[in-house]
């Protein structure tokens, strides 16, 4: 796993550059260790869930970083809250040095909380998740993404990428990206890890950072959710179903949004033509997690399973953020698109390159007919294109305002 290159490696080292502190937030196991020490070779390593770290630096915080002010990477900065208002008084004595300090955190409730209150202005956040396909593979990132640089501009669209396979990115699909088991190759391991990862999630990290959560509730609820990945969520059916109220349901959908299992998608709302949905949508970021939690083990179960269209579309989606988190962009956001009248966009990009609408199938081929809804967002909002994204093989203008791009081109 050591060797693996992260595409947020570059971004990390510029934004050291540019900031004292740079934490690294994700979900726990996808890698922020190991991309920290990659980065801060040379650095002092403190890894607060160890308890004579954890002790060396809350005994008396202000001597520690009097005796270390710069070059020190903290892992799991989260456990020890203090530290962010520590931080503030030794980086304010020295605002114009930069690359000081790199954090890892894998609760966003706390860090973030902690990070707005005392850090805001002195550091950068990343969010980083598990492998993205190109990583697993040990390529480049895709030059796709230099098309979100600048303004959209159909003229800017490669086409002569270096693409991966369809059988490539079917085998990232159907197993995710967390790096230990799929790196491993045995699948005896790669299940023995996922049901571990389950159960550490819950009876560790929730228990720890939510003690009065109840646990069976919350592990139903969790099962609940993954039958309902890449679907617009009723929270008083799934409340009734779990036999909690509606306000449990939200704050569950919360602590899973972050602690980055699941990633709940903001509706677009800037339609003056037609009324939309307004209730978010979501799915479990990783795809591997969301087939062990439907016990899916095989490509030939997946592909028969109901669930395979909103799968892939949460693979595509997460691809697709993977890339642009990896990239200088800023300011940009996703969301999803649906009308009262059902008309649905999978994805919508707007960021200072401009909107882009791109609807997702899991096929190789798709008919017009089923790119309606995405032909009509284009003219609605005056757009010079939006995209396609399948499993075909090809990069191909299916109309003069929709191209298909192939998932390995991602």
């Amino acid at each position: 796993m050591t060797g693996i290159k992260r595409n947020l490696a570059a971004k990390i080292r510029l934004l050291l550059k540019q900031f004292p502190v740079v934490a690294i937030l994700g979900p726990r196991q996808a890698g922020k260790t190991t991309l920290a020490k990659q980065i801060g070779a040379d650095w002092l390593y403190i890894d607060l869930e160890k308890p004579s770290d954890y002790d060396r630096v809350s005994h008396d915080p202000q001597f520690f970083f009097q005796q270390h002010q710069q070059h020190v990477l903290i892992d799991e900065a989260q456990e020890y809250p203090e530290l962010f208002r520590v931080l503030r008084g030794v980086i304010d004595q020295n605002r114009e040095q930069k690359g000081r300090y790199l954090l890892t955190g894998s609760s966003s409730p706390e860090l973030l909380e902690k990070v707005s209150e005392s850090l805001a202005g002195r550091v950068a956040l990343v969010e980083l998740g598990t492998l993205k396909a190109n990583e697993y593979y040990g390529q480049p990132l895709s030059s796709f993404y230099g098309l979100f640089s600048t303004k959209l501009d159909r003229a800017r669209i490669p086409t002569t990428l270096a693409p991966l396979s369809s059988e490539q990115m079917q085998r990232i699909w159907l197993k995710g990206g967390y790096p230990e088991p799929v790196l491993q190759g045995d699948e005896g391991f790669y299940q023995q890890w996922m049901d571990n990862y389950h159960s550490t999630y819950i009876n560790r990290d929730i228990a720890r950072l939510f003690p009065r959560l109840n646990k069976v509730a919350y592990r139903r609820f969790l099962t609940t959710l993954s039958k309902l990945s890449g679907t617009i969520l009723n929270k008083r059916d799934i409340a009734s179903a779990i036999e909690v109220s509606e306000g449990t349901i939200k704050e569950y959908l919360s602590i899973a949004d972050g602690t980055f299992l699941w990633r709940q998608l903001p509706s677009f709302e800037k339609n003056i033509v037609k009324s939309v949905i307004k209730m978010p949508k979501g799915y479990i970021r990783d795809t591997g997690l969301l087939h062990h939690l439907l016990q899916i083990a095989d490509l030939e179960s997946l592909l028969a399973d109901p669930i395979v269209g909103k799968s892939f579309e949460a693979f595509a989606i997460e691809e697709i953020i993977k890339g642009l988190q990896a990239t200088t962009v800023t300011n940009w956001r996703p969301h999803y698109y649906r009308t009262r009248n059902r008309a649905e966009i999978d994805l919508i990009l707007e960021g200072p390159f401009g909107v882009l609408p791109i609807e997702i199938k899991y096929g190789a081929n798709t008919r017009l007919r089923e790119l309606a809804a995405l032909s009509e967002f284009i003219k609605e909002h005056a757009l010079s294109f939006g995209m396609l994204v399948n499993q075909s093989d090809e990069v191909v203008w299916l109309t003069s305002h929709i191209v298909q791009i192939p998932i390995g081109w991602l």
